[in-house]
């Protein structure tokens, strides 16, 4: 996944992205300060909106391989467990009973599966759209924001999760978050955004000791955040 030159402008916000280059499999963050564009960014990746000028080139991915999380993810008006085997549905793939039970009861649901997907709580939603966004092994996932609901012990089941996932078939995974106790302890990679811009991208050592004042004050700023 590669942008080069891209601009795009929604109402009086810009966006201006010279290359952001994504070219093996790992697990990214995209972090920045509210505003500065990291979810248009998403979803300019993901194919939802189109770039004003420009290139989103997906190398090789194809539409369906990549899936986007949101932090209120779409809810459908129907069980639990036909929420989680949708992807697979619309893609004439049988849904395979053993896995299907294994990321349900991860997920605390298993014994609700045949519950309307209505009743459950925020932090559940985030829970069923993240098993539903894995089930059919996409080559790319976007989670804006998915984790925040999550309790303590549910956000260690997804970390287990995606890494079990990175050991047996590597995929893309593109992390938006504030939680940067959770892009430490997760992820390979970090771009920063500010205003728009891509302001400073490396390891998450690298980033962590880096000495931008932009995200020095991004980082002290979320880190006392995180502290209260």
């Amino acid at each position: 996944m590669i942008i080069s030159g891209l601009k795009k402008k929604l109402g009086v916000f810009s966006l201006a992205i010279e290359r952001l280059a994504i070219t093996a499999p790992g697990v990214y963050a995209l972090i920045g300060p509210n505003g500065c564009g990291k979810s248009t960014t998403a979803k300019l990746i993901a194919g939802i909106i189109s770039p004003g000028e420009g290139l989103v080139d997906p190398e090789g991915l194809k539409p369906g391989d990549i899936t986007m999380i949101s932090q209120k993810p779409y809810i459908m008006n129907d069980t639990i467990y036909n929420n989680l085997i949708y992807p697979l549905k619309i893609r004439g793939i049988k849904p395979p009973q053993a896995l299907c039970e294994e990321m349900l009861n991860r997920a605390g649901l298993f014994q609700r599966r045949r519950e309307h997907a209505r009743f459950l709580s925020g932090g559940e939603r985030q829970k069923l759209a993240l098993c539903r966004a894995m089930i059919f092994d996409p080559k790319m996932i976007i989670a804006d924001e998915s984790f925040t609901a999550l309790d303590i012990d549910s956000l260690d089941m997804f970390e287990g999760m995606i890494r079990d996932r990175q050991k047996k078939a590597p995929i893309i995974w593109l992390v938006i978050s504030h939680q940067l106790s959770l892009v430490k302890r997760l992820c390979d990679y970090v771009f920063f955004m500010s205003a728009g811009r891509l302001e400073l991208e490396g390891t998450v050592e690298t980033i962590l000791k880096s000495d931008n004042p932009v995200l020095r004050r991004y980082l002290k700023h979320e880190l006392v955040e995180e502290l209260l």
